[in-house]
């Protein structure tokens, strides 16, 4: 199956905490960084998920969001540190490449964001995705 989703990052379940509709699954991704995505408890059993499961997080590029710098107090759990790779601007929005370990991501964000962050070719970023916006394709 062919996706419109650009953010497709390889990894292996390492825990399972179900809950009473949803489930957080703990993947490591191949690049060794931990993220968590919470999806349905009916996904987790329609996909046979289990410690060891091969998986490919999906991430739509609208839900990545970019900061200069790790952030504490806030409730996004998934921070993966990377470099912009590209930045890309059009009249409102821009698409900013990042390399992670292990991968790339790419993120919508305006183009006035890039300008107040300063992003370039080569700047330090980290790429906040929540857990409810990571989606798991198993493989």
């Amino acid at each position: 199956m062919t996706l419109s989703i650009r953010n497709q990052l390889p990894g292996n379940v390492t825990a399972i905490t179900p809950g009473e509709v949803m489930a957080t699954v703990k993947v490591r991704l191949d690049g060794g960084q931990d993220i968590i995505a919470a999806i349905t408890r009916e996904a987790v059993k329609e996909l046979g998920l289990a410690e060891g499961s091969a998986v490919r997080a999906l991430v739509k590029s609208t839900e990545v969001s970019l900061a200069t710098a790790a952030v504490e107090g806030l409730s996004i759990r998934n921070q993966l540190p990377g470099t912009v790779g590209d930045v890309a601007t059009g009249g409102a929005m821009a698409s900013v490449k990042v390399t992670v370990p292990g991968g790339e991501l790419t993120a919508a964000i305006t183009k006035d964001a890039v300008t107040d962050l300063d992003l370039t070719r080569g700047s330090s970023v980290v790429a906040l995705i929540k857990s409810t916006e990571i989606s798991l394709a198993a493989v």
